[in-house]
């Protein structure tokens, strides 16, 4: 008896394969749709004049009907992405070209949607008009400019010198340059610049898995099909998908020994945001090679150091802000999120302190130090200990300790360390179960989380909006686990794959 989990692909239910994929455009479609009543608008955006627009935006019924149709269209696209799951159970031959048709499919819809999840995007504009008008986005915040807050910048960037690299400022500004006023515009271009960075996840997580004999099309579901990803990676624009794909590009080039090339693409990753910096000494590890000696390892640190440090001066002298993004990553970062686990300390020491009256202001910036301290010995660690074929995991546990060490980690900080935990591979146990009970977390939580209602609106509803797109996704979810006849499989397979005993060492 054949078994069917043996078969090719081609020989599979071509209908299931094509209501999954069809699932998955619907679930988008609807997103889009929600982020008419609800996605993020600058005030001086011609749409706001539109009949649908208004109609959605500013009576109650529409608001509170786009809130629903969002967040049930962030479910029916995330149980499309657990189907296709299912559906490509074994990985046969033909599994990758399917993810990657999903990824374009589900994306498609999402590229054109109102920016939802997170207003980034137009502090990206402010920031390109900022280099437009000959200022320091390092030392000048966007408030500095004229008519800042009716393009869409969120308050929070009026004073703050801007965290990103030299690169991207330099593609803000060509931005602007490019479409002069229009926000709307602006968006569409930083949206197609960020599914940049997706495509090159789409292409590169899979050749380096393939490197890890790690199934590629595995991977590329878990890392770019994702829904997490497309949500924060397409919809709501994030830079940071540029900087992940050219992350992954230079890690993959360093394990074909391509040095060189991986520390170009590592330093437009780092002109990007400039966080993968920490990625640079594992770079130059595999550039040295398995039988490398600690001398010959050291040597190609310095050819590492020097080729970023001649390409950064390089860009810093033709934009004329040299090093200020050095300054901005390691003196500046106020705040902290319930998201990081030095957050909750934050938190609950700034309790107890204020209750006894004593001052609470040195918390956060002691445990930012210690945290900072604490990732960087442990990144030192795994640079120093483990083995050469272990080195890409070994990176991904070094950038691990740096983003969960931060006071402040955001969902999509998390997306910039998982394409390299799926190529070197995620078991079919409690491995997977925690990256299923991430997704649906922080999907539930964003599909909540930045709504845009206008005041008049928020004093009527108050956090009933909030409050709804909760229920919904606690509905959806409760339907996926215990109701769904094909879902509610999905975990209890994974729990029974997981060992929880282990052996007593002798």
């Amino acid at each position: 008896m054949v078994d069917p989990q043996a078969m090719p692909l081609s020989a599979r239910s071509h209908r299931a394969r094509t209501r999954v994929l069809l699932s998955g455009v619907l679930g988008s479609l609807m997103i889009f749709a929600g982020s008419i009543g609800v996605g993020w608008l600058a005030s001086v955006s011609p749409l706001n004049r539109d009949p649908l627009f208004i109609a959605l935006r500013t009576e109650s019924t529409g608001v509170l009907g786009s809130v629903i149709v969002l967040a049930l269209g962030c479910w029916v696209l995330f149980r499309a992405w657990w189907r296709l799951g299912q559906e490509l159970r074994g990985w046969p031959e033909g599994s990758l070209a399917l993810v990657k048709r999903a990824v374009w499919l589900w994306s498609i819809p999402l590229l054109v949607c109102i920016p939802i999840m997170s207003r980034d995007v137009f502090a990206y504009i402010g920031q390109g008009r900022l280099v437009q008008a000959g200022q320091d986005p390092y030392v000048d915040g966007i408030s500095s400019i004229n008519n800042w807050f009716q393009l869409g910048t969120d308050t929070m960037w009026a004073q703050d010198g801007t965290p990103y690299g030299p690169l991207y400022l330099s593609i803000e500004y060509l931005v602007v340059q490019l479409v002069g006023q229009s926000t709307d515009a602006a968006i569409l271009i930083f949206r197609a610049i960020a599914f940049i960075g997706v495509l090159l996840c789409l292409h590169f997580v899979p050749k380096l898995a393939a490197l890890h004999q790690v199934n590629g099309a595995k991977a590329a579901w878990i890392a770019v099909a994702n829904p997490l990803v497309l949500l924060n990676f397409v919809a709501s624009a994030h830079n940071d998908a540029l900087m992940t794909g050219l992350s992954v590009w230079a890690v993959y080039l360093a394990c074909q020994r391509r040095g060189v090339w991986a520390v170009i693409v590592l330093t437009a990753s780092i002109g990007v945001k400039p966080i993968t910096l920490v990625l640079l000494p594992f770079i130059g590890l595999l550039w040295a090679g398995p039988k490398a000696t600690w001398p010959k390892r050291i040597l190609y640190w310095f050819y590492c150091g020097a080729i970023l440090l001649g390409l950064m001066t390089l860009v810093g002298w033709m934009n004329g802000y040299w090093f200020g993004w050095l300054k901005v990553m390691l003196f500046t970062g106020t705040g902290y999120s319930i998201f990081s686990p030095l957050g909750i300390v934050i938190l609950l020491a700034s309790g107890v302190f204020s209750a006894f009256g004593i001052s609470t202001d040195w918390i956060l910036p002691v445990v930012k130090l210690f945290g900072r301290l604490v990732g960087v010995a442990l990144a030192m660690v795994v640079i120093f200990r483990g083995t050469y074929s272990h080195l890409v995991q070994r990176l991904a546990i070094a950038f691990a300790a740096i983003v969960v060490l931060s006071p402040v980690i955001q969902p999509w900080y998390l997306l910039w360390i998982l394409p390299f935990f799926a190529a070197t591979g995620v078991r079919d146990d409690w491995q997977l179960l925690w990256v299923h009970l991430t997704t649906i977390y922080f999907v539930a939580y964003q599909a909540a989380d930045q709504l845009f209602i206008w005041q008049f609106l928020q004093d009527e509803l108050g956090s009933l909006p909030q409050m709804l797109s909760w229920g919904v996704s606690a509905v959806c979810i409760a339907y996926l686990l215990i109701i769904d006849p094909k879902t509610r499989k999905i975990a209890p397979e994974l729990l029974t794959s997981t060992r929880w005993h282990f052996k007593r060492l002798r």
